[in-house]
């Protein structure tokens, strides 16, 4: 049997519940219990690193609403990579990439940062199946597989209209469809995390 891979923060109705060899951690089982037994997919929360995170500090204050202030989640997934190799998912231009000093990708294919060997890049995932362009920042310890770097035009958008006009708009998304991973794309990530299993068994780093 294939060693289990964790999957960390996921939606309780996620899809990948539906793949063998996978252990899910969603609200109820608390991705903080994860005991870094095994090579991980970490869909850590973004609210509060998006560009809407300093818009609606702005004007609502609260500390949960601060910028950054996810209560350490992010730290989490990011240490359980690094501890176990495996990917982290992120939206593009998030603001926890500066906060943790990572690299950040830049054109198409996998660049690795030659100060800790961990490898970053960006995709869309309307190259897997998702309805809005999603550009997706990766973050992998281990061995990374190659990604479909196509930039596939979505006809939605996620989250709030475009300010510059109704030409510059598409419909927006349901939020849960937003939020959710296609299958594609989840299966990807999971054979992204198995492949590290190999890398570290074989002693490879990468």
């Amino acid at each position: 049997m294939q060693q289990p891979i964790a999957i960390l923060f996921v939606m309780k109705d996620s899809i990948y519940k539906s793949f063998d060899n996978v252990e899910c951690y969603d609200i109820e089982k608390n991705a903080r219990t994860f005991d870094f037994s095994c090579p991980v997919v970490a869909h850590p929360p973004c609210q509060l690193w998006g560009a809407m995170a300093s818009v609606n500090y702005a004007r609502w204050g609260g500390a949960h609403n601060k910028p950054g202030n996810d209560g350490g989640l992010f730290k989490f997934a990011l240490d359980a990579v690094n501890i176990c190799g495996g990917v982290l998912e992120h939206p593009a231009k998030s603001k926890a990439w500066d906060k943790y000093n990572l690299l950040k990708p830049r054109g198409a294919g996998w660049q690795q940062d030659v100060f800790t060997g961990a490898w970053v890049c960006e995709v869309w995932q309307s190259a897997y199946g998702h309805r809005a362009n999603k550009a997706t920042w990766l973050y992998c310890v281990g061995n990374p597989l190659p990604a479909k770097w196509e930039r596939v035009k979505g006809f939605y958008q996620v989250g709030f209209y475009d300010q510059r006009g109704k030409e510059a708009n598409k419909p927006t998304l349901p939020k849960r469809e937003a939020n959710a991973t296609p299958v594609e794309f989840a299966r990807f990530l999971i054979s992204i995390a198995r492949n590290c299993i190999t890398s570290r068994s074989t002693g490879r780093r990468n």
